[in-house]
């Protein structure tokens, strides 16, 4: 994993996200997987996000992300649960029989390391 920059800032910040469908149904396949996965890499895209690694099984998914400073570990899982939940329910209506598609709880760990180089680095690009 590598330093990523935006025009402010140079960062490595590495998110382990985790989530799971409510009651933990095993909906995520086929499918419903392919477009789940379609999405993910869509709205990673649109938060300048990179996806590092992503599994999904048929009653979790696991998502290893880079992400720019200003997303908050929250704003990425919201967003991701927020828009695949609206629109997988609106592609496959037998969805709707889950209260809803994502349990309120999610796991979030840090992942990533700085040496001495990735900070001896950093300063260089800095002096220009």
């Amino acid at each position: 994993m590598l330093m990523e920059k935006t025009r402010y800032s140079h960062y490595n910040i590495n998110y382990h996200l985790v989530w799971i469908p409510k009651y933990r149904r095993k909906v995520l396949v086929g499918a419903i997987k392919a477009d789940l996965e379609t999405l993910i890499r869509e709205i990673a895209d649109k938060m300048e996000a990179k996806i590092e690694f992503l599994e999904i099984q048929p009653d979790h998914i696991h998502l290893l992300v880079s992400a720019p400073p200003r997303y908050s570990p929250a704003n990425l899982i919201n967003a991701f649960k927020g828009a695949t939940s609206k629109r997988l329910r609106n592609k496959y209506p037998y969805l709707k029989s889950l209260p809803s598609m994502w349990t309120k709880t999610y796991y979030v760990g840090t992942a990533g390391n700085v040496s001495a180089e990735v900070i001896n680095r950093y300063i260089e690009e800095c002096q220009g």
